[in-house]
């Protein structure tokens, strides 16, 4: 379904920590919108919804709506530091354009 690489677990995983309350997971969503028709959501969550594809990845939990997996099948999730700043970056097959922020692909 998709991949976190090492780098994206261990941000994962100092977000979790920092967290006031103890999430479930992180979920991962797309969503319309953005400057190519559709964004990345992401965030830390304290369940799962119904309906949701959960991937695990070490001991962190990935959650994945039912609209969002057939467009982040395959997709490759990283963590990078750079110095333009750090973030997540998605390589998805699915992608036919993106815009250059990076979060929205078409």
């Amino acid at each position: 379904m998709i991949v976190l690489t090492d780098s994206a677990v261990e941000a994962v995983k100092t977000a979790i920590s920092k967290a006031s309350d103890l999430p479930a997971g992180l979920r991962i969503q797309v969503e319309a919108g953005g400057c190519a028709g559709y964004k990345y959501m992401m965030g830390l969550v304290k369940e799962p919804g119904a309906d949701d594809a959960i991937v695990a990845f070490d001991d962190i939990a990935v959650f994945i709506d039912e609209a969002s997996q057939p467009l982040l099948a395959g997709t490759t999730i990283d963590f990078v530091v750079a110095l333009e700043g750090s973030g997540f970056t998605f390589e998805n097959p699915n992608a036919e354009s993106s815009c250059s922020c990076g979060k929205s692909f078409g």
